[in-house]
Formats: C-alpha cells, sequence, structure tokens
C-alpha cells in the first residue's frame, strides 16, 4: 500500500493525475447513465445506447490510463506505440460493451455481477496492452501480488458498480454505481503502477515512431473529454425526448383510463395497447395483454365488425374474459394512425348494466314493483290467454277479487311504509296458496286479483276460505297489523263469458261482500248488479256533495230534565240529493266512512258547527258526532284546536260525542287522543249507550264527561219495566261515577215523566224539539217556548 502511495506521490505529476479523475469521473457517471437508459429502452434503440455506453465508458477508460501514464515521471526517455495504443482503446471499447451488455441480460442469474467483473477484465486488458505500448530506455520488471491486487479490486469493484447500478434505488444507486466504477479504474491503475520498477538501460533505445508523451497527454484529454462531452449531451437530449414522449404518453394513457368504454389499439390482431377499462373488462392486467390476440377476447367482433361494413357501426358480441365467462359487450372499430402505422382503435362498451336495465324495465311492464306480483296488464293479457284454454278444454275459469278492509287507516294510523310492508304480506301469504297454474296480480292499490282455472265453483270457494283463514293469522311481524280482506267472485262462463264483464262482476261481488259485514266472500249473483251500481253512484255523489252545496246542518236541543232549560243543541247532518231528495243518514254516513269521504264531511261539519256556535249570544253548548275514521286521524287534534282558534269558540262549549265502536279498533292510540282533547278543554261524551260493546270498564279508561242513553232504551220505558231497570241502572251508574246522563230519543210526556222521577239530568227527543234549521230556534224561542213546554210536562 505504501508503495501505491509512492508511487502516486513521488512519480506523477498531481497535475495531470488531477486530470486523469476528472476524466475517469466524467467517464463512469457518463457510462453508468447511458447503461441505466439503455435498460429503459427495447430493440435497436436498446442496442444503440449500449454501444454509445461501451465507446463512451471505454473511450473514458483508456484516457483515464493514458493521461495517469502521462503522469508518470522515471526520469527517462519515453514515448508511445501508436499500434499498441490504439489497441488498448479496442479492448477497452469492447471488453467494456461486452460487461455491459451482459449486465442488462435478465435471464442470467446474477449477470450484473458478471457484467462487473468482464468490465474489470477490460481495465485490465486495456491497462496492460497499453503497459506494453509504452517504451521507456529500461527494463520493466513487475511485482505479481500487486498485479493479482490490480486484477482483483478492477473486477470486485467493477462488479460492485455495475450490481448497484442497475437495482432499483433510482439515483442513488446510479450515483453509487458511477462510484464504484471510479474507483474500480483508479484503484485497478494506481495499484498496477504500483508493481511496476523500471531499470535504466542505456543500450535500449526509444524507436523515431514512437509518440512523445506530452504530445499525447493534450490529445487524449481533449478527445476523451470531447467524447464524454458529446455523450452526455446526447444522453441529456435523449432523456428529456423521452420524458416529453412519456409525458405525452402518460397522458394519452390517463386520459384513455379515463374514459368509462373499454380502449383498445390493434394492428391486424395484435394488442399494442389498452386502457384500465378493457383491462377489468378481459380480467387481465395490461402486461398480458399487449402482444395478445383481440381475436382471444372478442371472437366474433371482426367478423361481425366487418360485415357491418359501416365503421361507426356498433355490434353487439360476447367478450370472453381471462378468467372464463363472458360479458355482454358492444363494439365500435375505426382505423387510426398509431405510431405513424395503420392500426385499429377498438371502442369497447360493457352491455351489463343496459341488459339489467331493460330487463328491470320488462319486468316493471309486467309487474307491481312493490310486491313482485303481475300488474294489471299483465293480469289481462293472461286472462286473455286462460279465456281460450278454458273454452277449448270446456273447464271453467274463476276471477277472485281482493279489496283489504279498512287498508286507508292503516296507511292514516301507521303510516304508508307500515301499508307497503302490509302489502307485501298479503301478496306472500296468499301466493303460498296458489298452484303453478294460478296467477295472482296486484291491479292498484289494496286491490288483488287471481285466476284459478277450475272443473267447479266450489274450489274458488275453498281457495277463499284458505285465503281469509291465512289472513286472519296474521303475520310474525308485531309492528305490522293484520289484515283482512273481502273477496268477491265470478266464474266463467257461468256468469259471462266476457273478460271486462268477468272482471266487473268479481268486483260486484266484492262489493257486496263488503257491504255485508266484510272479511268474507260472494259469489256473483245476477241481482248484485243493479245494487253495487246504485252504491258506486251514491259513493260518487257523496264526495261532492260539500262542495256543491248540497249538505245541511240541523239542530236538536239538549234541556235540563228538572228545569225545563235549553242546555245546546246535538248538531245534525243531512243530505239533499238534487235527484233523489233527502237521503237518509243511516245509508250515507257508512258509505262516507267506508269511501273515506268521511274526513272531508266531517272536517265541514265541525268547521260549520263551531261557526255557528260562536256567533249565538247566549253560550250554549254544541255537540258534534265524530266517527272512528276521524278520531284515528292523524291530524284530528291539530283540526280540533285550528278550528276553535279560528271560530273563536271557547273549547267548554264544544262537545264530542263518539261511540265505543271508536274505541276497540286502536284503544291506546283512542287513549291518547281522548287526552289529547281534553286538553284541549273540550268535553267528550260516549254516545249510545247500552248498544255494541258497552263495556264498564271504557267508561274508567277514557276521560269522558257524558253518558248517552240510546234511544232504544227510552221508546217505551214508560211501559215496559224490563227497560225501566237497565235504564235505572243506568241512571245509577251515572252518579256512582260523577257523570251526567242524557236521555236520547224521548217522544212521549209518558217518557220525560219517568226521567224525572228517576232524576235524570238531561234529555233531548222530539218532544223538546226535532231537528231543524238553527233559524227556527231564535234566542226568545229558546229562552220562553221550550221552557214553558217542559214546565207544562212536569
Amino acid at each position: 500500500m505504501l508503495k501505491v502511495y509512492g508511487c502516486i506521490i513521488e512519480q506523477h505529476d498531481l497535475w495531470l493525475v488531477g486530470l486523469a479523475a476528472l476524466v475517469c469521473t466524467v467517464a463512469a457517471g457518463t457510462c453508468i447513465g447511458l447503461l441505466r437508459h439503455a435498460g429503459r429502452l427495447k430493440g435497436w434503440l436498446h442496442r444503440l445506447w449500449l454501444g454509445i455506453a461501451a465507446v463512451a465508458g471505454g473511450s473514458g477508460i483508456w484516457a483515464t490510463h493514458f493521461i495517469a501514464m502521462l503522469a508518470f515521471e522515471p526520469a527517462l526517455p519515453s514515448g508511445y506505440d501508436l499500434g499498441l495504443t490504439a489497441l488498448s482503446l479496442v479492448y477497452a471499447v469492447l471488453l467494456t460493451g461486452a460487461g455491459l451488455t451482459i449486465a442488462q441480460l435478465r435471464w442470467l442469474p446474477a449477470a450484473p455481477v458478471l457484467g462487473g467483473v468482464i468490465l474489470g477484465g477490460g481495465i485490465a486488458a486495456m491497462h496492460y496492452t497499453g503497459m506494453a505500448a509504452y517504451e521507456i530506455a529500461g527494463r520493466v520488471e513487475w511485482d505479481p501480488l500487486l498485479v493479482a491486487a490490480s486484477l482483483v479490486l478492477g473486477s470486485l469493484l467493477g462488479a460492485a458498480g455495475l450490481a448497484v447500478a442497475m437495482g432499483a434505488g433510482g439515483l442513488r444507486s446510479g450515483v453509487l454505481g458511477a462510484g464504484f466504477l471510479l474507483l474500480a479504474i483508479c484503484s485497478h491503475h494506481f495499484t498496477a503502477m504500483g508493481a511496476v520498477t523500471i531499470m535504466p538501460d542505456p543500450t535500449i533505445v526509444i524507436s523515431d515512431a514512437a509518440i512523445p508523451s506530452r504530445w499525447l497527454a493534450v490529445g487524449v484529454a481533449g478527445a476523451s473529454l470531447a467524447i464524454l462531452s458529446l455523450a452526455c449531451a446526447a444522453l441529456a437530449l435523449d432523456i428529456r425526448d423521452r420524458r416529453n414522449l412519456s409525458l405525452q404518453r402518460e397522458r394519452l394513457q390517463s386520459l384513455a383510463n379515463a374514459a368509462v368504454e373499454g380502449l383498445v389499439v390493434c394492428q391486424g390482431n395484435r394488442i399494442v395497447n389498452a386502457n384500465d377499462s378493457f383491462c377489468r373488462l378481459a380480467g387481465s392486467p395490461a402486461a398480458d395483454l399487449i402482444g395478445a390476440e383481440l381475436s382471444r377476447f372478442l371472437p366474433k367482433a371482426m367478423t361481425q365488425l366487418g360485415l357491418a361494413g359501416d365503421p361507426d357501426q356498433a355490434v353487439e358480441v360476447e367478450l370472453v374474459c381471462a378468467e372464463g365467462g363472458t360479458i355482454p359487450v358492444e363494439v365500435i372499430l375505426r382505423p387510426i394512425t398509431y405510431g405513424d402505422r395503420p392500426h385499429y382503435a377498438v371502442a369497447v362498451r360493457d352491455l351489463r348494466a343496459r341488459r339489467r336495465a331493460e330487463g328491470q324495465i320488462q319486468f316493471l311492464a309486467y309487474h307491481d314493483p312493490l310486491t313482485g306480483l303481475a300488474n294489471r296488464a299483465s293480469f289481462r293479457e293472461r286472462l286473455d290467454q286462460e279465456l281460450k284454454v278454458a273454452q277449448a278444454t270446456k273447464r271453467k275459469l274463476a276471477v277472485l277479487c281482493l279489496d283489504l278492509d279498512r287498508f286507508k287507516e292503516v296507511n292514516d294510523l301507521f303510516g304508508h311504509a307500515t301499508g307497503d310492508t302490509l302489502l307485501v304480506n298479503v301478496a306472500r301469504s296468499v301466493t303460498t296458496l296458489l298452484k303453478e297454474n294460478q296467477l295472482m296480480a296486484r291491479l292498484g292499490g289494496d286491490e288483488f286479483a287471481i285466476l284459478l282455472p277450475c272443473e267447479h265453483a266450489v274450489e274458488a270457494g275453498r281457495l277463499a276460505e284458505q285465503i281469509l283463514e291465512v289472513l286472519r293469522s296474521g303475520s310474525d311481524d308485531a309492528n305490522v297489523p293484520m289484515a283482512a280482506t273481502s273477496v268477491g267472485i265470478a266464474l266463467y262462463p257461468d256468469d259471462t263469458d266476457d273478460r271486462n264483464l268477468l272482471i266487473n262482476y268479481a268486483d260486484t261481488a266484492l262489493y257486496k261482500a263488503k257491504s255485508e259485514g266484510r272479511g268474507t266472500y260472494r259469489f256473483f249473483e245476477a241481482n248484485m248488479g243493479a245494487q253495487v251500481r246504485e252504491r258506486r253512484l251514491l259513493e260518487h255523489d257523496l264526495r261532492h256533495a260539500v262542495a256543491r252545496g248540497e249538505m245541511q246542518l240541523v239542530y236538536q236541543p239538549q234541556t235540563d230534565v228538572q228545569s225545563g232549560e235549553m242546555l245546546g243543541f246535538e248538531v245534525l247532518l243531512r243530505w239533499h240529493h238534487p235527484d233523489r231528495g233527502a237521503v237518509s243518514p243511516s245509508l250515507f254516513i257508512p258509505i262516507a266512512e267506508e269511501s273515506g269521504a268521511i274526513l272531508q264531511i266531517g272536517e265541514w261539519v265541525l268547521r260549520e258547527a263551531c261557526r255557528e256556535a260562536a256567533r249565538w249570544a247566549t253560550p250554549l253548548s254544541i255537540a258534534v258526532n265524530v266517527s272512528a275514521v276521524q278520531i284515528h286521524s292523524p291530524h284530528f287534534v291539530q283540526l280540533i284546536h285550528e278550528v276553535l282558534f279560528q271560530t273563536g269558540l271557547k273549547p267548554e262549549r264544544l262537545e264530542i260525542e263518539i261511540t265505543e265502536t271508536a274505541l276497540i279498533r286502536d284503544p291506546s292510540r283512542a287513549q291518547s287522543i281522548l287526552r289529547q282533547l281534553k286538553a284541549l278543554g273540550l268535553r267528550i261524551a260516549m254516545d249510545d249507550f247500552g248498544t255494541g260493546y258497552s263495556s264498564l270498564s271504557n267508561l274508567r279508561t277514557y276521560p269522558f264527561d257524558k253518558i248517552k242513553i240510546d234511544r232504544s232504551f227510552i221508546r217505551s220505558v214508560d211501559e215496559s219495566e224490563q227497560t225501566k231497570a237497565i235504564v235505572r241502572s243506568v241512571l245509577g251508574l251515572g252518579r256512582g261515577l260523577g257523570l251526567p246522563v242524557l236521555a236520547e230519543g224521548v217522544e212521549t210526556t209518558g217518557e220525560l215523566e219517568f226521567l224525572i222521577s228517576e232524576d235524570c239530568q238531561a234529555a233531548q227527543g222530539y218532544l223538546m224539539g226535532r231537528p231543524e234549521p238553527i233559524e227556527r230556534y231564535s234566542e226568545h224561542t229558546m229562552g220562553d217556548g221550550m221552557l214553558e213546554q217542559t214546565k207544562k210536562v212536569a
């Protein structure tokens, strides 16, 4: 080591040594840069840049050697043989190129290490060939140990340099690789120079053809630096151009990858490029697609596109995925120029979403979206088919119409989401009863229909019984109310052979079932048609009666039995039909409740009654009957509050009359509503007590302020001992509970005398006054006439 150090310091011109180090640094960096750049290229460009790297690196190594040799000052005449000097340059370029080429072979294990060893051998071959070209007036003797050391250092550091440079460390690995290569060149040269001992010999004469050292120094350095500079400039320009080209390609590829459709560039049948969308469709990475045949993925596309003729004509084919299976796609092919050569651009659109949408549209065209049952159009189409089959086979065909009972109340009380769940449960429950040749359809709202091919009418009745039974059993969901339905049945050909009439007759039988108590089924009968048509006409006219001014309020007085004093009025509703005349409340009120028209009519009654009562000089009470549908309406309490506020009627003057029937449908809700009404200051009366359920527990559970005995118990109370006992019991119950009792339907003086004798608090009936327009009860009449009549009875 000291011999090598002494050789450098004592026998070399340090300025030339520095020049050699500069040339070596530039050569090592340029060689590694060109090598890494060539590794990113393919084909002839790869080979071209490997050649440039070999020339730049070899010439740099050669220049480093000869500049360092020129720095060597043995104080003896010297020169260089031109032939051997040129041969050393050839060795440097060829062996450097061989080492770099082998280092690029990916299939060869430890290729960078082997290439580095060959590169180290090139440094040694160049050095010792150059030393052979060195002519000096003396004998050159070699230290074998240092010669061996120079060979080992050159090979090991050269292997390390290429191994690091070919790694994946980016710029850092390139710099480290160039540093190792610099050390390989310098360590080899100066170790080998330390192995040289020159013995002066005057007998040795320098040939005339030898090149003087000083002249060679400048030429070698200049030429080497020029070659390296040109190589660096070419490398920089190529890298810049390739970066720009790569940036453009990346932008184009990003644009292509942003496309929803699959895009493929093909040269003939060979795939040149593909975007991410096509890779996802094909189920294969882009690296595997490039170079593959397009027909492998789209076997029929090229043929069908060729038959189409129009380059913009889209064809629908199946795309074969790499993992198996097919995808429906739409393909458009268009010729383009790509890389200065003719290619094809193929656009591939995934049709799965469109096919699903088309299938959904097709399904919705013939099915109900909520329940999944056949819809009205599908039902009619199937009915036509079944009628033809029944006609050909001489069999019967039954049409069953179903309509859920009080479904509107379910929506009002529990919300439409619960109503939808109820419809789905009904559809699921009923379809489990049907056979393959039977069809259930949802015609709209809560209306369903069933087609039943059968031999006898009894089969239709049996199915109707099963439907009613399965719906009575309810569902497993406690939050969904139990469904109840009525069923109407019509038969082909017994009732009719016309499709429309068959449906109408089944619907007519359904209305008959509803009018006879609901929760049952009825077969169509010829006399049903007129009754149902009459009922439907009445229902239609009823919906418009308020708007047409056909409704009228009448007032029946309520009086104190003992004093005859006027206490208030009960409001009663009358309907004067323009064609039918007066329509009985017992006829139109049930129809209004079933159709839901009672909500509109009841609101009108409430507003008109409160508005009228607010005008009275005497603060008499006003009693308004409220149906069960109104009580369970979700906005009933808000409506009462609004009416009181708008009319200015004091709440304590308004009395709401309800029957026990309104309580049993949903007792907890009814209790909540009545308590809210009480909180507003209203009074609540139990109407028609003694009829219906008449549960005594209701008097304790609900906040009633009055009991009204039904007129059926007052009629002939003065003649029947049994009736007397019942009325006495109710009056005693009222006294015990602290609730006043009002008797309805008092028509005779005997009935009134009995009520007076039993200390009944109040009464109303024809004896005190008939239901009349409020104009008939002027303040004077109410104050004097009625009082006088009551006193006469007393």
